[in-house]
């Protein structure tokens, strides 16, 4: 049933914007019509707009009325533009029709806005099912056998070859490898696993094979549990959205209450004609609908919206700009966020009596064929010096490799596994090695052979680059008044605090995951109401969904990430986070000024309506005017 639902919404909601432009195509037809004296052809183009443009928004609004006995502003709007057009026919004053389509093509335009966002979330969902092969390889009496995901029962034992995706959650019954868990904890190295340690669907295995005994159903993994949080957090409407919805629907029924009290007490109360009253009536119904209401928000947003693309800032709806305006607490990623998510040399230490060269030469030399992620770091920071790559290379899986280079052996690995040939480390580079490793760093040493045992010649760090801009961004959101910044990471705790010290957060939380992130972004918003996350990673997911505003980096960004933020910073620089937070800031203040503007009209324009002092073209004018009025002033979030 899952994917023709899905179907069925895909072409509903692409039904919905092609109503949109048949609408204004037809209103377009219309009134062109009627200005060249076509009044036949202008009376079949502009009834099939409103039936077009209106039909969904008059069913909602019915569907509202009959059912739940509620009155909406869609089943308003239908109304006053109905009562428009009837007017104009009645009086032969036939722009009141296009006045009438006007409000429909407005409702029209709505409707499709908020199918694209339907869209995004299915998008989102589908990206995170992508994740995880659809079959195993299980091992059924000593043979292999492909089966389905939906298949695999507990206590089946399934191989995993190298380079693969591990299909469910799973652990180790046999192997030894390397697993890049990026994808689930967001850990900038991959992971040595060994038997009796449990390894996640979705991240992907190194070196080694690997026989996995699956302990919980498919369904309880993991990444399932990342899309159940994906498709809750997304769901669950904010409090402001509640708001506006309880808004509308009570300003429904004051109109609409005021209408038929305008339409039937004034021939008793005020001796009015019939025609006098029905006349003011359905000029009532006009000018009080909200149309620079909603103009009063949307352009202003919009424009924001524009301002933003034009400086790498792509905001996925209106909302999410006027949100971020408001946001009181951000929480970083690390990997990938703060830092660029790539391992790289951070600081090479020779031995006395050896160069930076030699030791990043004998070391690039051994590891020229390894697939190891440290390996491939010291062979790019070693790519414009000369070396040869050894032979007779053997990876010792945990703790380093050895070769041979120009018939001399070389070792590089960890300090326990270089020990095993070296007697003592140089005191002072130990010291050092010590140092960058409470920071975080990782450290590889260095040794050749000589006689017969062997010398040091240095060690390498290796660490995740902090981004440039990113202390300067922390210290830009501060200003900015920014009450809390925090950074999320599944990363160690020595890393974690090492990169937080650095760029200057107030608070760090590490060894997390995706459900762990969930939590402490909920437990934020409990504090600070409205919070951001910005995040580059399927382990960010759930936190970005959660989050009032979800960021994720453009470039190094996953696509379930991209999908499944309201915000995407196009070029990976952080500090458009701030340029977004005043765009958000100037958007609010104007759509305030807007928001003024449009009820100073309404409110004139119903006071004159009552009082008799305007005509319904006079009122036509005041609405359509104060709509314009609005919407140009919305466009100054443009510059």
């Amino acid at each position: 049933m899952l994917y023709p639902q899905r179907f069925t919404q895909f072409t509903k909601e692409h039904a919905d914007t092609l109503a949109a432009m048949l609408c204004g195509l037809l209103l377009f037809l219309g009134w062109f019509a009627l200005h060249l004296g076509a009044l036949g052809l202008a009376l079949l183009l502009l009834p099939a707009a409103y039936v077009i443009g209106g039909y969904e928004s008059a069913r909602e609004g019915l569907t509202t009325l009959f059912k739940e006995k509620e009155l909406d502003v869609d089943l308003l709007m239908i109304v006053a533009a109905v009562g428009a057009a009837s007017l104009g026919l009645w009086r032969r004053e036939y722009y009141l029709i296009i006045d009438g389509a006007i409000l429909i093509l407005i409702f029209a335009i709505s409707g499709a806005l908020e199918g694209y966002a339907m869209r995004r979330t299915e998008r989102s969902i589908r990206s995170l099912m992508s994740l995880t092969p659809d079959t195993a390889r299980v091992l059924r009496q000593e043979r292999e056998e492909e089966v389905s995901i939906n298949q695999l029962k507990v206590g089946d034992e399934i191989v995993v070859k190298p380079g693969e995706l591990i299909p469910t959650d799973g652990i180790i019954v046999s192997g030894y490898s390397t697993i890049n868990q990026a994808a689930i904890t967001g850990e900038s190295l991959p992971v040595e696993k060994t038997v009796g340690e449990e390894v996640f669907a979705g991240t992907l295995n190194g070196y080694g094979a690997l026989q996995i005994k699956v302990h919980k159903p498919a369904e309880s993994s993991l990444i399932q549990r990342v899309i159940r949080l994906v498709e809750q957090a997304q769901t669950e409407e904010p409090p402001s959205q509640q708001f506006i919805d309880r808004f509308e629907r009570g300003y429904a029924k004051v109109i609409v209450v005021a209408g038929i009290l305008l339409a039937v007490l004034p021939p008793f109360l005020w001796g009015w004609s019939w025609e006098t009253t029905i006349y003011r009536a359905l000029t009532f119904l006009v000018v009080a609908s909200p149309c620079a209401l909603m103009a009063a928000i949307m352009p202003t947003l919009l424009s924001g919206i524009a301002n933003g693309a034009r400086q790498g800032i792509l905001f996925k709806n209106g909302a999410q700009l006027e949100k971020i305006g408001k946001v009181r607490a951000i929480a970083f990623d690390k990997t990938g966020t703060l830092t660029t998510g790539e391992v790289q040399v951070f600081q090479v230490i020779p031995a006395s009596e050896y160069t930076h060269t030699d030791v990043l030469q004998a070391a690039a030399a051994v590891e020229s064929g390894s697939e190891h992620p440290i390996g491939k770091a010291i062979v790019q920071a070693a790519r414009d010096l000369d070396w040869v790559g050894a032979v007779e290379v053997q990876a010792i899986p945990g703790q380093g490799i050895v070769g041979i280079v120009k018939e001399q052996k070389m070792i590089v690995g960890n300090a326990a596994f270089v020990q095993q040939y070296v007697i003592d480390l140089p005191k002072e580079l130990r010291e050092m090695a010590q140092s960058l490793e409470q920071e975080g760093k990782t450290v590889v040493w260095v040794a050749h052979g000589q006689g017969d045992g062997y010398l040091v010649m240095g060690a390498i760090a290796i660490a995740d680059e902090v981004r440039k801009q990113a202390a300067a961004t922390i210290t830009r959101l501060k200003k900015l008044g920014v009450e809390q910044i925090v950074m999320l990471t599944g990363d160690n705790e020595e890393t974690a605090h090492s990169v937080a010290q650095e760029v200057g957060v107030d608070q760090v939380y590490a060894q997390l995951l995706p459900e762990d992130k969930l939590d402490i972004i909920r437990r934020l918003q409990q504090q600070y109401q409205t919070v951001a996350m910005v995040g580059d990673g399927i382990n960010d997911a759930p936190a970005l969904a959660q989050a009032s505003v979800g960021i994720a980096m453009g470039k190094a960004g996953s696509d379930v990430a991209l999908e499944t933020a309201d915000i995407v910073l196009m070029a990976d620089r952080l500090e458009k986070i701030a340029v977004a937070i005043h765009l958000g800031r100037r958007s609010q203040a104007i759509v305030k000024q807007n928001i003024v503007v449009a009820l100073g009209f309404i409110m004139l324009l119903l006071v004159g309506n009552f009082l008799g002092n305007i005509n319904l073209p006079i009122g036509v004018i005041g609405h359509e005017g104060s709509t314009v009025l609005v919407t140009l002033s919305g466009l100054r979030l443009l510059k």
